[in-house]
């Protein structure tokens, strides 16, 4: 009998979460849906085709669930043996964009690769090699991580790498900031010290402030507005200075948010995706399901990702080992981290860093990656102690 019970218990430990399956598809179809609303009146004027970026990320979705089912079978353990080549590789891959003929420069950044029919954005999957591979590094110095070199410095060393290429050759500072934030979350949950944070905060935002104020001082306004991150931050502080150049899309989404009210004017009734704000399919979709849906769908929105990120983070909890249980907290943190900000860009309480929304905004990179880490996070959760 006793047998039975282990044999019954060590079955359980075998599942899937369920309950995160069936929050991944929800999102999943809800965010096809709003591609297929907001996409539709570009997707018509750009192609002649309404349903062209809709047909995309269907066809994404379906690519995508598939990589998902395999990565939920491939044992986690296995990235673990191999993190320090994973890492390697995902800073690598980001200089592919500097090759000729296959680097794609466009709006002052230098962000896709195009491999004949296949075109994706490397950054995608330098978010989750960076992941993987702190996740191994912190779990094989897990005995030195408080040390100020091995569980400060070094960790920091592996995210700055990749972050300065891309903010340096590919002009992408808000994959540099989700890093950043993913890798400060993975650091405190292995058990890094704070005090080391706290105190190099201190110290870089007192350099920066200071540096700042000299550079504002003799550099002179002209200078400062002539900076393209400098005139992102003029735009937040008032986009209606601007309303027809550098605030029209903070400005239209804005709008759409307002004119949604408490219920939304209906899906696929937008007024603001008619070509008032621009490519309302990826970065400001939520702007579209605000004026669609209202209030009470955007609270639905969230209240969903909340369910996403609360399972999760039980699945970190819950690994059997710490290399899991910092993978499960990386693909969740990524995961918050991103509607956080994107959510915060699309209401204008920070400055526009072009943060995409998981599982809702267009893009096929971005949702395949996605997808996989849900496998990989599907698959720890198989591991996890009986709830």
């Amino acid at each position: 009998m006793q047998n039975k019970t282990k044999s019954v218990n060590k079955e359980k430990k075998r599942q899937v979460d369920f309950y995160l399956i069936i929050i991944i598809l929800i999102l999943l179809a809800f965010g096809i849906v709003m591609v297929l609303s907001a996409s539709a009146p570009s997707a018509l004027a750009e192609t002649g085709n309404s349903y062209t970026y809709f047909t995309s990320q269907l066809q994404f979705a379906a690519l995508g669930l598939a990589i998902m089912w395999v990565a939920s079978k491939i044992d986690y353990h296995l990235y673990l043996k191999f993190y320090k080549l994973i890492y390697v590789f995902s800073v690598l891959i980001l200089f592919l964009v500097l090759i000729p003929g296959i680097g794609s420069e466009g709006g002052g950044a230098t962000r896709w690769v195009y491999l004949g029919f296949v075109s994706f954005q490397p950054s995608e999957i330098t978010k989750v090699g960076l992941i993987i591979g702190l996740a191994g590094y912190l779990t094989e110095y897990k005995e030195e991580l408080k040390s100020f070199v091995k569980g400060f410095i070094i960790p920091l060393a592996m995210v700055g790498v990749p972050v300065l290429v891309a903010l340096f050759i590919q002009n992408h500072l808000s994959v540099g900031i989700v890093m950043a934030l993913i890798t400060f979350v993975m650091m405190i949950v292995a058990g890094c010290r704070l005090l080391y944070f706290i105190a190099s905060g201190a110290i870089v935002g007192g350099i920066g402030g200071t540096a700042l104020a000299v550079y504002l001082a003799t550099a002179g306004e002209a200078a400062s507005e002539s900076s393209f991150r400098f005139g992102r931050i003029l735009t937040f502080l008032d986009p209606w200075q601007d309303p027809t150049g550098t605030g029209w899309q903070t400005i239209q989404g804005l709008y759409a948010i307002g004119s949604g009210g408490l219920f939304g004017v209906g899906l696929g009734e937008s007024k603001q995706k008619y070509l008032y704000v621009s490519e309302p399919q990826n970065d400001f979709i939520f702007a579209i399901l605000a004026e669609e849906l209202g209030f009470v769908g955007c609270v639905v929105v969230i209240l969903l990702f909340a369910l996403f990120i609360w399972r999760g983070i039980l699945i970190a909890m819950k690994a059997k080992d710490m290399f899991g249980s910092l993978l499960a907290t990386g693909i969740t943190a990524l995961v918050m981290i991103q509607v956080a900000l994107n959510i915060a860009v699309v209401t204008n309480s920070i400055p526009n860093t072009g943060i995409s929304l998981p599982f809702f905004s267009a893009g096929g990179t971005a949702l395949i990656i996605l997808l996989a880490m849900c496998g990989i996070l599907l698959n720890i959760s198989k591991s996890r102690v009986k709830e």
